[in-house]
């Protein structure tokens, strides 16, 4: 848990700094500092990616949960709530001080919980004990509350509760897992997860090219379970 608190206390700094001199920070700046933030979690992704035993498993398991998450259809269905929910919030009213705090409070929290990194990085988090992606992304949800809260307000800094909430169920689930993942299978999972960064690097941070990066998040389930039945049929 120790990353999902590190970024609730990133989130109430960033908050806080948007209502008081947010307005003040230059777009450029703000589009360097995330261009830097992409560029070392493309990074990690690599040194993730260069933590498995076998190559072929992790293509194995971005392929099949690759078609997974097109068949389930992942991404659209994430970006189709999230639109439902802010028509739902944002209609009628607008200027209303109670709806303005309600629509800070949900763009917020789907912003900073809506995305691979935060499944990611709350499951190493838990799994492994290391907060280093949650770290990478306190950083960036530290940014990118200040630039939410400078016109939404504190709506934005009570979307702590959410983080905390969703991040840290994750982690404790992870805690659970422990028990289940053996080294192989954590190790193909770490590969995967690895992979999805450099993949939302390249598609959110840098805007090189969009990758429908959560369509291939049921990977990060393939992988481990391929690394099981190879066990099972005594292959790995």
């Amino acid at each position: 848990m120790t990353g999902t608190l590190l970024n609730v206390v990133t989130i109430v700094i960033g908050a806080q700094l948007g209502m008081t001199v947010g307005s003040r920070l230059p777009e450029r700046v703000r589009q360097t500092v995330m261009a830097g933030l992409g560029l070392f979690t493309f990074a990690i992704g690599i040194q993730m990616f260069l933590q498995t035993n076998n190559p072929l498993i992790a293509l194995g398991g971005l392929l099949i949960g690759g078609l997974l998450g097109e068949w389930w259809r992942i991404e659209d269905r994430l970006r189709g709530l999230g639109a439902w929910l802010e028509a739902r919030f944002s209609s009628g009213g607008e200027e209303a001080g109670g709806n303005r705090f309600v629509r800070g409070f949900l763009a917020a929290s789907l912003l900073f919980c809506v995305g691979p990194m935060s499944i990611i990085g709350s499951i190493q988090d838990g799994l492994l004990g290391d907060y280093q992606l949650l770290a990478i992304k306190s950083m960036m949800d530290g940014f990118a509350a200040l630039a939410l809260a400078s016109t939404l307000g504190v709506g934005v800094m009570f979307s702590i509760v959410t983080v905390f909430v969703y991040q840290g169920g994750i982690s404790l689930m992870a805690v659970q897992a422990r028990s289940i993942l053996t080294d192989p299978m954590t190790a193909e999972l770490t590969a995967v997860g690895g992979i999805l960064l450099m993949g939302l690097s390249i598609g959110s941070l840098l805007d090189l090219k969009p990758i429908r990066t959560g369509n291939l998040l049921p990977a990060l389930a393939v992988s481990p379970l391929i690394v099981w039945i190879l066990q099972w049929l005594g292959r790995s």
